[in-house]
């Protein structure tokens, strides 16, 4: 095992899978020489497999999706970057509506082989149009496939099962993790989609959390520790597809559910998970649901008022004693 960044994680599953596959190429806006990326995820990529396979591309996300659906269909592997999620609203069209749909509705006959990486989420006091999580709009989108890596393990991971697969998937990567180190292994691996992950182990309440949130709620969860209060944290790794199972498993054994994560609380990720519970775990929840989400606001740039509407440890402390 190694201790590496998150940013460096993806880094290393992009060089082995562009050494693994000549198909495999980059494309997105300042990923190449000059630049290197907005996060220096791309650092030093152009220099390795040059401009042809990390291609630097004009100010328009709508040319970079368009120009990656079509490479995807004709036979190679792209993977394209948008330099922040909330960009992704310049080409929702070729997202949802040619990327995610081309597989249906040529009866199987083309496949879109294509993975988006983009990062979401606060922290960063950069405003409203920077700082969104919008992962809840792409698990609408039947076709897509949707991955919410936590750890530096798992990103490097998912990314290579996303680039090997043959289905377009939304790659998403919060910003404050990119630094966050970790353990991964040295040699090649693969993480599947829809497998979760249970970060600890708890017999009182379950908390469902993702991306960095995952990291709040086992700071909560150490609190709670010291007031008897025993959590098990679950990640999900994936929304699309869903661990189902895995979260109503742990709903079972303890009874109690919260589900944290950030993006606005209407209709988010945090409704889908509840709802999947009311559906299918109901008899065995002893207190109603709990989520913790963003208010339905834009995110403010002012730094104090930022960290007023995303959902940190104490939240997350005081949704699960209302339940225990």
């Amino acid at each position: 095992m190694k201790e590496i960044a998150f940013r460096d994680a993806i880094r290393e599953a992009l060089v082995e899978e562009m050494k693994r596959d000549e198909t495999v190429f980059l494309l997105g806006e300042d990923i190449g020489r000059y630049w290197e990326g907005a996060f220096k995820v791309t650092k030093g990529l152009a220099d390795e497999f040059g401009d042809k396979r990390v291609r630097d591309t004009p100010i328009s996300e709508s040319a970079i999706i368009g120009a990656a659906v079509g490479a995807a269909i004709t036979g190679m592997r792209p993977v394209a970057e948008i330099m922040f999620g909330d960009l992704t609203t310049l080409a929702m069209d070729q997202i949802v509506n040619q990327a995610a749909k081309i597989h249906y509705m040529f009866g199987g006959q083309a496949k879109v082989p294509l993975v988006i990486r983009t990062p979401f989420g606060g922290g960063v006091n950069i405003a409203a149009h920077h700082s969104q999580s919008l992962q809840a709009w792409f698990m609408h989108a039947p076709g897509l496939l949707v991955a919410i890596p936590s750890t530096p393990y798992d990103a490097k991971g998912l990314l290579k099962t996303a680039i090997r697969g043959d289905n377009p998937v939304i790659f998403c990567e919060h910003k404050l993790l990119y630094p966050e180190k970790g353990l991964i292994p040295e040699e090649d691996y693969t993480i599947p989609f829809g497998l979760a992950q249970t970060r600890r182990e708890g017999e009182d309440v379950t908390i469902v959390a993702t991306m960095f949130m995952v990291g709040k709620a086992l700071e909560a969860a150490k609190t709670l520790e010291k007031q008897t209060i025993n959590v098990e944290v679950i990640d999900p790794r994936t929304l699309i597809p869903l661990d189902k199972e895995a979260i109503i498993n742990s709903v079972r054994k303890t009874g109690r559910l919260v589900v944290v994560s950030e993006g606005c609380k209407t209709a988010g990720v945090t409704a889908e998970i509840a709802a999947l519970v009311a559906e299918k775990a109901i008899d065995y929840l002893d207190a109603p649901v709990r989520r913790v989400a963003e208010p339905d606001t834009p995110i403010p740039f002012s730094p104090s008022l930022e960290k007023h509407v995303i959902p940190d440890e104490k939240a997350i402390v005081e949704a699960v004693k209302e339940i225990a």
